[in-house]
C-alpha cells in the first residue's frame, strides 16, 4: 500500500521495571528452604512421638 522512506527513532527509551508478583529467584528460594526445613521438623517430630502426623 503506502511506503515509508523514513523510520522514527524513539528519543527517550523505557526503562522496564521488574513485577512485583510472580515467580522470582529468591522467592524461589525462600519457598524451597522453607519447604526443606518443614520437612525435617515433621520427620523429627514423628521420630520424637513415635506415630506420623499426617495419617489419620
Amino acid at each position: 500500500m503506502f511506503e515509508v522512506d523514513y523510520m522514527l527513532e524513539p528519543t527517550i527509551i523505557p526503562q522496564r521495571r521488574k513485577p512485583r508478583y510472580g515467580f522470582h529467584t529468591h522467592t524461589e528460594k525462600l519457598n524451597g528452604r522453607v519447604a526443606m526445613l518443614s520437612f525435617v521438623v515433621l520427620m523429627v517430630l514423628e521420630a520424637i512421638l513415635r506415630h506420623g502426623l499426617l495419617t489419620w
